[in-house]
C-alpha cells in the first residue's frame, strides 16, 4: 500500500515537469540537468537556448528581429553608395566649370562686340508660342522617396496648362520612370532617353541635338526643361525653365553656383558655393575674325544648349541620389526602432515562458510533499 502511494505521487509531480508534450520545450543540452543543477550552475543560463513557446511566437520574432537586422544593413550600405555616387557627381560638375565660365566669357564679348545684330539669329529668336515641348528628366530607379513623384506631376501639370491655354504640346523624356508614367496614360512622346547614374556629354548632345533639330525644323516654339534643382541633402525643388529660344541677357548675366559634399561628426552635409558671372572677354576694335561674329555666336549656342542639359543631368542625378540617401536613413532608422520594439516582445515572451516553468516546478516540488 505505501509503494502505491509513492508512485501515485511520483505520477503526479511528473505531470507538472517539463516534457515535450508540457506547454514548453527545453533543448536537449538544458533538459538532461537536474532542477538543482540548473539553479546551482551559472553555466546553464550562459549556454541556455531561447525558450520556445508552444504557439511558436517566440522562434517567430527571434526570425523577424534577424530579418529586420540584416534589412537595416542593406539600407546602410545603400545609403553609402548613394553619398559616394553624389560625390562623384560633384567632381563632374567642378570638372565642367572651366569649360562654362570659357563658353560664357567669350559668348559676352562676342554680344556686346554684335549689339542689336544678334537678335536675328534663329536661336536668339522670339516667336509666337502655338506649340511647347517639355523636356522631364527624371530617375532611372526607384527607392529614392518623392523624387520621381514630384517631377512627374508638376510634369502632368504643366501639360495641363498649355492644353488649357490652347498651346500644343508633346514631351521628351529623360528617365525610365517618366518613360513608364506618360506611356502608360498615352502623352504625346516624341522621344526618349535614359538618365543613367553618370551622364556625360555624348548623352547631352544627343538630347541637344534632337531639341535643336526640333526647334529650328519649326515643329515647336519653344523648349521647357523641368528639371530637380539640388538643393541640399534633405531637399530638392523641382524647377522649370526655358531652353530654347535662348536670352542673350541671361546667358552672359547669370551666374552659377556649385556644391560640395563634406562630412562633418559623422553626418553628411552639403556646402553650396556662388559663383560670380565670368566677365566678357574684351575684343579690340581692330580685331579681325576669320569668321563672321554671327556664325561664332551660332556655333556657340549649341555648345552651350549641351553644356546647360549636361549641367541639369548632373543636378537631376544628384537630387536622386540624396533623396536615396535621404530614403535609406528613414528606413534604417524605422528598422532599428522596430527591431527594438520586437526585442522587447521577444524578452516579454521568454520571460512569461520561464515563469510559467518556474510554477510548473514548484507546484511540482510542492505535490511531492
Amino acid at each position: 500500500m505505501r509503494f502505491f502511494c509513492v508512485a501515485a505521487a511520483l505520477a503526479t509531480a511528473s505531470a507538472f515537469t517539463t516534457s515535450p508534450a508540457a506547454f514548453t520545450t527545453i533543448s536537449p543540452s538544458v533538459g538532461e540537468r537536474s532542477v538543482n543543477n540548473v539553479f546551482a550552475d551559472n553555466s546553464a543560463h550562459r549556454t541556455r537556448k531561447a525558450t520556445i513557446v508552444m504557439d511558436g511566437k517566440a522562434n517567430a520574432i527571434r526570425d523577424r528581429i534577424t530579418s529586420v537586422k540584416n534589412t537595416r544593413k542593406i539600407t546602410m550600405a545603400m545609403k553609402l553608395v548613394a553619398a559616394a555616387k553624389v560625390r562623384r557627381a560633384q567632381d563632374a560638375v567642378l570638372a565642367t566649370r572651366p569649360f562654362s565660365e570659357t563658353l560664357q566669357s567669350v559668348f559676352g564679348g562676342l554680344i556686346e562686340r554684335l549689339g542689336g545684330e544678334a537678335a536675328e539669329l534663329p536661336l536668339l529668336t522670339q516667336r509666337d508660342v502655338k506649340k511647347v515641348t517639355i523636356v522631364v528628366i527624371t530617375g532611372d530607379r526607384g527607392l529614392c522617396g518623392g523624387y520621381n513623384s514630384f517631377m512627374i506631376k508638376k510634369a502632368e501639370k504643366r501639360y495641363n496648362e498649355l492644353k488649357a491655354a490652347g498651346v500644343d504640346a508633346d514631351m521628351v523624356l529623360i528617365g525610365k520612370k517618366g518613360i513608364t508614367y506618360f506611356q502608360r496614360r498615352k502623352f504625346p512622346i516624341r522621344k526618349t532617353f535614359e538618365t543613367g547614374q553618370n551622364p556625360d556629354s555624348k548623352q547631352a548632345l544627343a538630347i541637344s541635338e534632337e531639341l535643336l533639330n526640333t526647334f529650328l525644323s519649326g515643329e515647336t516654339d519653344a523648349v521647357e526643361l523641368l528639371y530637380t534643382k539640388f538643393v541640399s541633402l534633405i531637399a530638392s525643388t523641382p524647377s522649370i525653365r526655358t531652353l530654347v529660344p535662348f536670352s542673350a541677357s541671361e546667358i552672359s548675366q547669370k551666374g552659377d553656383e556649385v556644391f560640395q559634399l563634406t562630412s562633418g561628426n559623422g553626418d553628411f552635409e552639403v556646402e553650396r558655393k556662388e559663383l560670380d558671372v565670368a566677365e566678357p572677354q574684351e575684343f579690340p576694335n581692330d580685331m579681325i575674325f576669320e569668321q563672321d561674329p554671327l556664325q561664332i555666336v551660332n556655333s556657340i549656342l549649341p555648345l552651350y544648349l549641351n553644356g546647360q542639359i549636361l549641367r541639369t543631368l548632373q543636378e537631376s542625378v544628384a537630387s536622386e541620389l540624396a533623396a536615396r540617401m535621404q530614403s535609406m536613413q528613414s528606413a534604417s532608422d524605422n528598422a532599428g526602432s522596430l527591431a527594438k520594439d520586437l526585442s522587447m516582445q521577444y524578452n516579454r515572451a521568454r520571460q512569461a515562458a520561464v515563469t510559467q516553468e518556474i510554477l510548473e516546478i514548484v507546484s511540482g516540488a510542492q505535490a511531492l510533499e
